[in-house]
């Protein structure tokens, strides 16, 4: 299993997931082959950062045109870092794909089951984590920032898909996207005290301590919490791949700050079931 990234003929480069079966259609994006101007350079995926609407649409057109589909077809959030998933049918096909004050209401996870319906959440640091079960043909699509990861939207985001569509973990497949890594991602104290409480036999694991400052790991911990509902180690990939570290490829808040830059872009994570 490998996470890799692929260029199309429109300059997209779409992250992939080797482990994935053909059935789904599914990218992470990254920031270059778009039209938004700096600090949105240059395929920014995100309504509500400041960036030019036109510029946005324009945007999500290409990349949703690269895989496939119509802007109209995809269905996405207004994000807010909590647990909350929803299960996404054909009425709401369109959501949020032009307009954000339409997007699913504070919402952080997205299931379905159905074909030709595209789930897309958008990222700048935080972690993307898409979800494929391969017998009951059924996907989802989470967003895990540290409030988000310490709470274990993952975790929660198979046993929606469970609950939902009878998804088994041993059926289950989970692509844990590129986002900011232990590397980079200096945290307070809060964070570390909410990792001990959620996660107390893997602090160690989790909370770096390096020269007086504390770094969490979000991918792992991400992984750690679905073992925690027994999917299979090696049923989940992990990019392990670093936002703020390769900036040029990804949007990064953390690395835009270093730059004294107030806002940037955010790339986006679409998964979806072939017809």
């Amino acid at each position: 299993m490998s996470y890799f990234l692929k260029r199309n003929e429109q300059n997209l480069f779409h992250g992939k997931f080797s482990n994935f079966p053909d059935f789904v259609t599914h990218a992470i994006s990254t920031r270059i082959g778009g039209v938004s101007k700096s600090p949105y350079d240059s395929l920014n995926l995100g309504l509500h950062v400041g960036d030019v609407d036109e510029n946005v649409l324009a945007n999500r057109e290409k990349f949703a045109k690269s895989l496939g589909f119509k802007l109209d077809d995809i269905v996405t959030p207004n994000q807010v870092h909590g647990v909350n998933v929803f299960r996404v049918d054909e009425s709401h096909r369109g959501r949020g794909s032009k307009l954000y004050t339409d997007s699913i209401e504070k919402t952080d996870a997205l299931i379905t089951n159905v074909e030709n319906l595209p789930l897309m959440l958008c990222f700048a640091d935080c972690v993307p984590i898409l979800f494929v079960d391969v017998d009951n043909r059924a996907v989802g699509l989470a967003h895990g920032g540290w409030k988000g990861t310490v709470n274990k939207i993952a975790a929660k985001t198979f046993l929606a898909m469970r609950e939902n569509f009878g998804t088994k973990a041993e059926n289950c497949l989970v692509g844990i996207g590129p986002s900011i890594g232990a590397c980079c991602y200096e945290v307070g104290e809060n964070v570390k005290e909410a990792c001990e409480k959620n996660f107390p036999a893997h602090v160690d694991e989790l909370i770096i301590n390096r020269d007086g400052k504390i770094y969490f790991d979000l991918q792992a911990a991400n992984k750690i919490q679905l073992e925690q509902v027994s999917l299979p180690s090696e049923n989940i990939d992990t990019a392990n791949e670093c936002t703020c570290c390769n900036s040029n490829f990804y949007f990064s808040y953390r690395a835009a700050r270093k730059n004294n830059l107030t806002e940037t872009g955010r790339i986006s994570a679409l998964i979806a079931i072939r017809g």
